[in-house]
């Protein structure tokens, strides 16, 4: 029998139902919230896949065009293929928080499959099947530490508001995501305008405390509904095997865990994990994958030892210490802005390009078509690591932390009233030991400034870590990789010198308390001025100029009736003036014009064949027209392109004139002034008001 549960989350009912939709589905919730409903089942396999000791979890959440009574614009008409990125960066939002809360040995084909069948124009379903995936898993027999439950927190005019619609969200000074526990956060994902680390901390306790109902909630869904639990294989230690690995391993891991060097610490573990398997081999033959699992996990607890007890991390730095910075702006020519910036072994080469009205991008949403004008991206070649792989597309991570990096930058960009570019970043990372990420953002805003983007401020990231042995917590500035991979917490924080402007939080482990996340919000920011510090000494501020090689951009601003004539049938008037000029001309339907050109001079003549199409009469001046049409009462003449005005016959001449045609005929050119324009747009003219004037310099 179908069961709907509700709860109210922001003042409005967020409800879910059960029992009726996908009955074959381990676990499966319809989640509706206003108007937007989506789907959302967890299944897993019932057989263990062998040979793994890791959870094969896949995380898809599909937007449906029907959903909003659309038919998709592909040539297909189908929505199954690529993801949208949209799709994408959900997809691993609701991964992320799951991901962590699963037992050790359960090792089952798992996917959970979020798809949007109904929306609105004010909820956004992203937390709907973050919330419904929880659900789904908490009913299902599938064995899941949770639940977990999200909201999104917003601020207007200083109040915090949870769950905020797409309209109040054009106007929020922030936009985070958090998920969370009953006890503790365990993601964060978002941004700001220039928020202090206080404003982060208020909302994100703000939003834990909302999110226990809908814990209480899912409970209840879980004690009425839900399945028992299948078991969970034990995972048995053979004792002996780990002691015998531990002996061979210890010396040669703390030998590799002291070296800096990643390549070179890397190589020394590997080789000692070869030396063990060779001296234990022949008694455990078949078994390399247990004493690799032992080895591995030796190497976790000496690292985290060495951390927490002696105070000293990998490389040697204290908890706080950043690694050695440089940074490089203009080193490639023609580009329009480019930046090498470098933190330890991690280094991102930032390319920043220019464009104009016509490379927006166009993406196709649920809720229409929409257009970005600044766009980053962000690829993590293989040899950045030292490896091989094929070349395909972006991959999720890829998606992701492009993302996280654009969401950074976005807040300080210029407004497009005065900057009427599209702007694209790239970033290609050359080298990665950790907060790669976060080297794309301060890259990235080096090559704009480079480029001569008038963004308001320098933007810097930094990713922090958390190594938590009971009471025992050290929170780590500028994490490596190896910190990353063995710690408990991954805390990306970007911003100005002023405030913070993008975070995203993935947790390992329970949950984060808000002293901890308090402790590392304020090390973030010290961290951050240090690395704004050493950008500023290579560039503080945008150059005054754009490179020769980035187009120019001039806005005019038209009358928007005149637009049809600027484009003529069938856009013939427009490409003329393309084909003449060479500069590149944009069109809005608000009546600005952008034309682009890296040759001013060729701006300039596209610039005064539009105001030659596009002026407009004005009282008192004098034009040089011709007459196009005489009738009995007097003569119409075209002063402007396609701008008709009548010059009455008594306005022909001083003297009185009996006949139009014994002054004018058609096809004459005459002189003539504008006496009124009236509220419908005719024009009143005068032949009669210029016959004393000198016009032999009349500019024509």
């Amino acid at each position: 029998m179908p069961q709907t549960f509700a709860v109210e989350v922001g003042g409005r009912t967020l409800s879910f139902e059960t029992g009726k939709m996908a009955g074959q589905a381990n676990g499966a919730v319809f989640v509706k919230y206003g108007e937007t409903g989506v789907l959302v089942t967890a299944v897993a396999s019932d057989r263990l896949r062998e040979g793994i000791d890791f959870l094969p979890l896949t995380v898809d959440y599909l937007e449906m065009s029907y959903a909003a009574g659309r038919i998709p614009g592909s040539f297909f008409r189908r929505e199954i293929g690529r993801p949208s990125e949209k799709e994408t960066l959900t997809s691993r939002l609701i991964d992320r928080p799951i991901r962590p809360l699963f037992p050790k040995g359960f090792y089952h084909e798992l996917q959970i499959i979020a798809t949007v069948l109904s929306v609105d124009t004010d909820n956004d379903p992203d937390i709907i099947a973050l919330n419904g995936a929880s659900a789904a898993l908490a009913i299902s027999d599938i064995p899941f530490q949770g639940p977990i439950a999200a909201v999104r927190m917003g601020k207007i005019g200083g109040e915090l508001i949870v769950n905020p619609t797409f309209a109040q969200l054009k106007e929020s000074s922030l936009n985070l995501i958090v998920a969370g526990t009953k006890d503790a956060l365990v993601m964060v994902e978002g941004g700001a305008d220039l928020a202090s680390e206080e404003e982060i901390l208020e909302a994100l306790f703000t939003a834990h405390t909302h999110l226990q109902p809908l814990l209480v909630l899912q409970e209840q869904m879980a004690q009425e509904v839900g399945k028992p639990k299948r078991p969970v294989p034990d995972v048995t230690t053979d004792m002996d095997l780990q002691a015998r690995v531990e002996a061979l391993s210890r010396d040669r891991i703390l030998r590799a865990i002291q070296e800096p060097v990643k390549q070179e610490r890397h190589r020394l573990m590997e080789a000692g994990l070869q030396e063990v398997l060779a001296a234990l081999g022949p008694e455990y033959e078949g078994r390399d994958r247990e004493i690799a699992g032992f080895y591995n996990n030796l190497e976790k607890r000496l690292v985290r030892d060495m951390i927490i007890n002696e105070q000293r991390r990998i490389d040697g730095r204290s908890y706080a210490d950043i690694r050695p910075i440089s940074c490089e702006v203009g080193l490639l020519s023609r580009t329009h802005g480019s930046a090498l910036f470098s933190r330890g072994e991690t280094q991102a080469l930032a390319i920043a390009t220019l464009g104009t009205v016509s490379d927006e991008q166009r993406i196709e949403t649920l809720s229409g078509d929409t257009f970005k004008a600044f766009m980053l991206h962000y690829n993590f070649p293989p040899y950045s690591v030292g490896e091989t792989r094929m070349l395909r597309g972006p991959s999720r991570r890829e998606i992701g932390h492009g993302a996280l990096a654009e969401r950074a930058l976005s807040r300080v960009l210029p407004p497009g009233e005065t900057f009427p570019y599209t702007i694209r970043v790239v970033s290609e990372i050359l080298s990665s030991n950790g907060s790669s990420s976060m080297a794309t953002v301060c890259g990235g805003s080096l090559a704009m400034m480079d480029a001569g983007i008038p963004i308001k401020a320098a933007v810097a990231g930094v990713a922090m870590g958390l190594i938590k042995e009971g009471d025992h917590v050290a929170v780590l500035s500028d994490i490596l990789g190896d910190e990353d991979h063995l710690g408990d917490m991954d805390f990306k924080v970007a911003g100005t010198a002023d405030g913070i402007t993008a975070l995203q939080m993935d947790i390992k482990i329970g949950g984060i308390t808000r002293e901890i996340m308090g402790k590392a919000l304020h090390q973030a920011r010290e961290a951050r001025l240090h690395i704004l510090e050493r950008m500023n000494q290579v560039i503080a501020t945008p150059r005054p100029e754009l490179k020769k090689t980035a187009p120019k951009i001039i806005t005019l601003n038209i009358n928007p009736d005149k637009i049809r004539e600027v484009i003529g049938p069938g856009g013939k008037t427009v490409k003329h003036i393309v084909a003449v000029t060479g500069a590149k001309v944009d069109i809005e339907d608000d009546g600005r014009i952008h034309i682009a050109s890296p040759d001013s001079s060729a701006a300039d003549l596209a610039i005064k064949m539009i105001r030659e199409i596009t002026q407009e009469a004005e009282v008192g001046q004098i034009y040089k027209g011709k007459v196009k049409k005489i009738v009995d009462f007097g003569a119409f003449v075209e002063i402007l392109p396609g701008t008709d005005g009548l010059v009455h016959i008594s306005e022909l001449d001083k003297q009185r004139v009996k006949k139009v045609t014994d002054v004018l005929k058609e096809g004459d050119e005459v002189v003539v002034k504008v006496l009124d324009v009236d509220k419908q747009g005719k024009i009143r003219l005068s032949r009669k008001a210029v016959l004393d004037l000198d016009l032999s310099t009349l500019n024509t």
